[in-house]
């Protein structure tokens, strides 16, 4: 099965987990855009639905979705999203797409958070995929010096600005050992918006797509 079927196996396999009434917090990427085109399958479910990108509120606008703010929806009822990595704790690296502080307080205002992700998303340790770290413009370049002294390398995403105004480094060659602890220490860096390990809040489930099947992992 090619790596775009397998998405799209796992995208629709999430319509499962949209209760009636939903207020939907949805995520950003080319898994979950296989998922917000399935979304007017379930429209009649859906009672408010939030974006973590100004990507994914276009694409959700074009198939006439009202968009809301998180200030007007308070608490979400479900989270859908992809991730760059993810390991058997639930644990994820997100941000591949740039939007990891929004796609963090949705998941953090979710009451479930679903992940979707191919068989190749999987992995015994994160850390071989770049972590996405967010700064502040005036940070980036001591942020940067920080993360040399834990071995990483940081890469600065070049012409890239968050939908915040800010920038990315993309940290190489991290040892993520401890996801819960080392997503505790990066965030407290001056300067630091958000790093895209999701580990205090990762997964409740993930769908995972291979070539057979969506095998379904749940917390």
């Amino acid at each position: 099965m090619h790596q775009s079927e397998k998405k799209r196996q796992a995208a629709l396999a999430a319509l499962e987990y949209i209760p009636d009434g939903v207020q939907l917090g949805v995520g950003t990427g080319s898994t979950v855009n296989y998922f917000i085109d399935a979304l007017p399958q379930v429209r009649s479910k859906i009672s408010s639905v939030v974006a973590s990108s100004e990507a994914t509120r276009e694409r959700l606008e074009k198939l006439d979705f009202k968009v809301l703010d998180l200030a007007e929806t308070g608490d979400l009822d479900l989270y859908v999203d992809g991730a760059d990595e993810a390991n058997k704790h639930f644990h994820l690296i997100k941000g591949g797409g740039g939007a990891l502080t929004r796609e963090k307080v949705l998941a953090g205002a979710s009451s479930k958070f679903v992940c979707i992700v191919d068989d190749e998303k999987m992995v015994g340790a994160l850390g071989a995929f770049p972590l996405p770290v967010e700064v502040i413009p005036m940070a980036r370049s001591f942020v940067s010096r920080r993360f040399v002294k834990h071995r990483g390398q940081p890469v600065y995403r070049e012409g890239f600005l968050t939908d915040n105004g800010n920038e990315i480094i993309d940290v190489h060659n991290l040892s993520i050992t401890n996801p819960p602890e080392m997503e505790e220490r990066f965030s407290r860096i001056p300067g630091v918006v958000t790093v895209g390990i999701f580990a205090h809040r990762g997964a409740d489930v993930i769908l995972v797509a291979d070539n057979k099947q969506v095998r379904v992992m749940e917390k």
